[in-house]
């Protein structure tokens, strides 16, 4: 099954702004554990090659792979918004939900087994606090219409340039 990503907003890294100081993994360490612990954060800092980085946080695909594949319906998403939300109840920490992601944007907690993804700061004044603290704005909550309209915009833009 291929993920789609074509209606929910999701948390999206400009790599030509981000400079890899992963400020956005220490805030959400913080935010949603209360320590400054890369490995507890929901968005993770990728190093694609020597120069690219560029940071990946869940993409609330529609029909999300990883809860079609939950067993035990721990895992559900929001249709509004497309946010998965985990009952910690009902995970097991089996980890088939980290094997279905495309993205590689789910964890499991080390010390309570409980699978932990990105629910973009929704209990949060301001939405995602590592979009509200990237020192260079690499960081944006957007929907894949509106990335596909600056990227149009852009191209228009550089062609007109030349």
């Amino acid at each position: 099954m291929k993920s789609s990503t074509s209606k929910y907003k999701y948390i999206t890294c400009d790599p030509e702004k981000c400079i890899g100081c992963q400020l956005c993994e220490y805030v959400c360490s913080y935010t949603k554990t209360g320590e400054y612990n890369t490995y507890r954060s929901r968005i993770r800092t990728v190093r694609v090659d020597e120069i690219l980085i560029t940071a990946v946080a869940c993409r609330t695909c529609e029909n999300a792979p990883c809860v079609t594949v939950c067993t035990r319906d721990a895992l559900e998403q929001d249709h509004e918004t497309g946010i998965i939300r985990i009952n910690e109840d009902l995970c097991d920490g089996c980890a088939w939900c980290i094997e279905a992601c495309d993205f590689g944007a789910i964890s499991i907690n080390p010390l309570t087994k409980v699978a932990e993804i990105c629910d973009q700061c929704e209990d949060e004044e301001g939405g995602p606090q590592c979009v509200l603290w990237c020192p260079k704005d690499a960081l944006e909550l957007t929907t894949p219409d509106q990335r596909a309209q600056r990227a149009r915009h852009k191209l228009v833009t550089e062609e007109a340039l030349r």
